[in-house]
């Protein structure tokens, strides 16, 4: 079935799926040119208007940065809306899935300074994404990486400690240990975990902390980190899952065994800067691009 677009946009062909919506390649017989056409539902299953719709497309109207995806319009669709989007023919997902042209390293140093300076201007607006991952990260012909997909993101206000978010939220590889304890007062500090989760699978090559569920992705952490320390995290007893399992204690894995490859311990210093357990010890995205490994 043709789906449905203003006259000036003719749909070519569907490129991706996902929780928040589909998304189509199409051309711009205007201004002939590609653009992408994600077709999101207006209301839930419960006939209430989405919030996270509306969401998502109000933070792509307020945000401008370079290293952030575009949005060029939106429109009423049969099912709920279109957004327009700049097209970007890439993610670092299937980038890092290309074995036969694997990113170098000066690739990989270019592409996290792009993501943290996107995150940078996120947090100094005040929203956390919620929900950084390599498919998430798309990359254009000019291999500019940028982030997509705001369906979970949120406004956040430093002032307001008692402010309660979800923790069903970002995808489970990359999710921060304060979300899988629970925590429902967080902040930005969980965008930074997940950057550090992506920098090191580009150097590794593979995920950093593949769980199948929640309890083994935490299993998982703490197995490499080694079981956190109270007086380095004094916050994670009142967490609301403390209490509810019981891991073995862990002395960790040294970050040098985990990323045989890398030859300069500059890089895997950031990682270990950006993956900490206390959200207070994480880096800032500001402090991130500012690490030696950018010089």
């Amino acid at each position: 079935m043709q789906e449905y677009a203003p006259s000036r946009y003719k749909i070519l062909e569907k490129v991706g799926e996902g929780v928040h919506g589909s998304v189509f390649k199409a051309i711009d017989l205007k201004r002939n040119r590609f653009v992408a056409i994600k077709k999101v539902v207006l209301k839930n299953k419960f006939g209430n208007i989405s919030l996270n719709t509306v969401r998502e497309i109000k933070i792509l109207q307020l945000v401008n940065c370079e290293y952030i995806v575009n949005i060029l319009e939106v429109f009423p669709d049969l099912i709920g809306l279109g957004m327009v989007l700049e097209y970007m023919p890439d993610t670092l997902y299937g980038r890092l899935k290309n074995d036969s042209n694997p990113l170098s390293r000066q690739q990989v140093r270019k592409y996290t300074q792009m993501m943290l300076m996107g995150i940078e201007y996120l947090h100094l607006k005040e929203i956390m994404h919620r929900d950084i991952k390599p498919a998430n990260l798309l990359i254009n012909g000019n291999d500019i990486l940028k982030i997509a997909d705001f369906g979970l993101a949120r406004l956040y206000f430093p002032e307001a400690n008692n402010r309660l978010y979800s923790p069903q939220v970002s995808t489970r590889w990359y999710r921060a240990p304060e979300i899988l304890w629970g925590c429902q007062k967080y902040g930005p500090p969980v965008d930074i975990w997940a950057a550090g989760c992506v920098l090191a699978e580009m150097l590794r090559g593979v995920p950093l902390f593949a769980g199948t569920t929640d309890i083994e992705q935490l299993a998982l952490v703490i197995r490499t980190l080694g079981t956190p320390r109270l007086n380095e995290w004094p916050e994670l007893t009142s967490l609301p899952d403390y209490n509810k399992i019981r891991f073995p204690n862990a002395t960790g894995i040294q970050w040098d065994k985990l990323f045989p490859s890398c030859t300069y311990g500059i890089e895997i210093d950031l990682v270990a800067n950006l993956v900490v357990y206390n959200p207070r010890n994480r880096l800032t995205a500001s402090e991130a691009i500012k690490h030696d490994y950018f010089l």
